[in-house]
């Protein structure tokens, strides 16, 4: 992966902010805070909170020993004279202070945080940064682009699980026997979508949040990295044995027919395994119908559960279609709640397409047919990953809500400084033209207030530090880790300890 000294991972324009504060500022203090919501049609106006820990371990402590650090003061400066003197002009940006922030060996900054895995409501703060040493008040915004650029997706990414997983609980407590795992329901199938590979893996681990499965192999590993787990020894996230169009049509080249490749899956290739068959090469219901019927005492003699996978038409058509057809070929039982189960050695699944809303009608579509919502396996592409489909009243055609950073208008803006004999100087933005970019002023307390939280600012550094009620906790100090969570404490804590 591409690497630089991380202080030139910035807009330009941050490095020329160093002598534009006040001569006398020792101290800066600015909040990472979600001022609206572009999501309120469909009822959401919280953010969960994730990704701050691995964002912290990554890049102020991995890039920042290993690329910065640990390399010769002479190289850094180099390098940053050759960027900076041929692109923004040399004297412009401060060459002493890089010099003196090598010199001291470590980042003097710190940050507090609201615990990861928190649904925090629009207008409270997430996390609060600031300097540790007099001589870097610099230093809090100058990271701000990379901060705001590297937070957003995951935390975006987690909601969008998380409301993925609110419709499975709905239709899973209505239709399924209580054992049955929610977690296991739906699988983000989005790398391939994604804008790039540090997206698509950082997506997928805010997914896995909400769920278990995942097409992303690099999640695990970062979940793993980043978050105190071992895949080894509990639920991380799992892959699944699947087909593709390559090896389904290249059979059909050779054999001339589609049923000895299904013959060979369920009893050569895979006679102990779940595996998931893409099924739609030539015929679909052809395949459902009439070849499927052929290889029932291999299907009900197979160590597995073979998925059915559909992969044009209408998803939710093709996936509740084709549990009736199963049914009436496979039969199954009927659970304790009234339910029909397909028989275990067989299932449906739609790898991809499924929105929120084709979700919701599929699982509408079968438990109001008598179907248990657990008879599917749906999955997540890159577009709900990275888009909202919504429908306006008596629009002709749905709307699409983009995912960005201000889908929640996500923003760090300092609020407070001191000067150099500790004096408190409250900062505040209140432009007349947009009302949700006003921002808080002076130091904030977040605070649980019948049952949501809620922000109280116009506070000193000192009064945040000392109130026993602040739920903002440190999490970071002078390059180190001050406090951490793992994976399972942040999915006890987003899914109340029902993950």
């Amino acid at each position: 992966m591409y690497r630089i000294n991380p202080l030139l991972e910035s807009d330009f324009y941050k490095q020329v902010h160093w002598n534009q504060y006040p001569k006398n500022v020792t101290k800066v203090v600015s909040y990472f805070t979600p001022r609206m919501s572009r999501l309120k049609n469909v009822g959401e106006n919280h953010i969960i909170m994730f990704g701050l820990q691995s964002f912290i371990k990554e890049f102020l402590i991995e890039d920042f020993n290993e690329f910065f650090f640990a390399r010769p003061k002479e190289e850094v400066m180099a390098e940053y004279k050759h960027l900076m003197d041929n692109t923004l002009g040399a004297g412009l940006y401060g060459e002493e202070r890089i010099a003196e922030l090598h010199e001291l060996g470590y980042l003097p900054l710190e940050i507090k945080a609201l615990p990861e895995g928190t649904r925090v409501p629009v207008g409270v703060p997430m996390f609060e940064i600031s300097n540790t040493h007099p001589k870097f008040a610099w230093l809090t915004n100058a990271i701000e682009s990379v901060i705001s650029c590297e937070m957003w997706h995951a935390m975006i990414s987690a909601n969008v699980g998380y409301m993925y997983r609110k419709i499975v609980d709905k239709f899973y407590d209505l239709s399924c026997d209580d054992n049955i795992p929610h977690r296991k329901a739906l699988g983000d199938f989005s790398m391939r979508g994604q804008e790039s590979k540090r997206s698509a893996y950082k997506s997928s681990a805010a997914w896995l949040l909400s769920f278990v499965n995942t097409a992303t192999v690099p999640a695990i590993d970062y979940l793993e990295r980043y978050y105190d787990c071992d895949c080894s020894k509990e639920e991380v996230g799992f892959g699944a044995v699947s087909t593709e169009h390559s090896v389904m049509c290249s059979n059909f080249a050779v054999d001339g027919d589609e049923i000895t490749m299904i013959k060979r899956l369920l009893t050569e290739i895979y006679p102990n395994t779940s595996f998931s068959m893409v099924s739609d090469s030539y015929d679909y219901w052809n395949l459902v119908d009439n070849l499927l019927p052929l290889c029932k005492n291999e299907i009900m003699n197979h160590n597995g559960c073979l998925l059915v996978r559909g992969d044009s038409g209408d998803p939710v058509e093709v996936v509740t279609q084709t549990v009736f057809h199963l049914w009436n070929i496979f039969g199954g039982t009927v659970n304790s709640k009234g339910y029909k189960v397909l028989d275990p050695h067989i299932k449906a699944i739609y790898g991809d397409s499924i929105t929120p809303q084709r979700a919701q009608a599929i699982y509408t579509i079968l438990t109001e047919n008598g179907f248990a919502a657990s008879n599917v396996a749906l999955g997540v592409g890159s577009f709900s990953m990275q888009c909202l489909e919504t429908f306006e009243e008596h629009a002709a055609i749905p709307a699409f809500s983009p995912y960005t950073r201000d889908t929640f208008g996500i923003a760090i803006k300092a609020t407070y400084a001191e000067d150099e004999n500790g004096a408190p100087i409250p900062i505040f933005k209140n432009p007349k033209e947009s009302s949700f970019k006003k921002s808080h002023k002076g130091c904030v307390i977040v605070k649980e207030h019948e049952g949501e939280l809620v922000a109280e600012d116009m506070h000193t550094y000192l009064e945040t530090v000392e109130d026993e009620n602040n739920l903002m906790e440190f999490v970071f100090c002078d390059g180190q880790m001050e406090k951490e969570y793992s994976l399972k404490e942040i999915r006890d804590r987003l899914h109340g300890g029902k993950f």
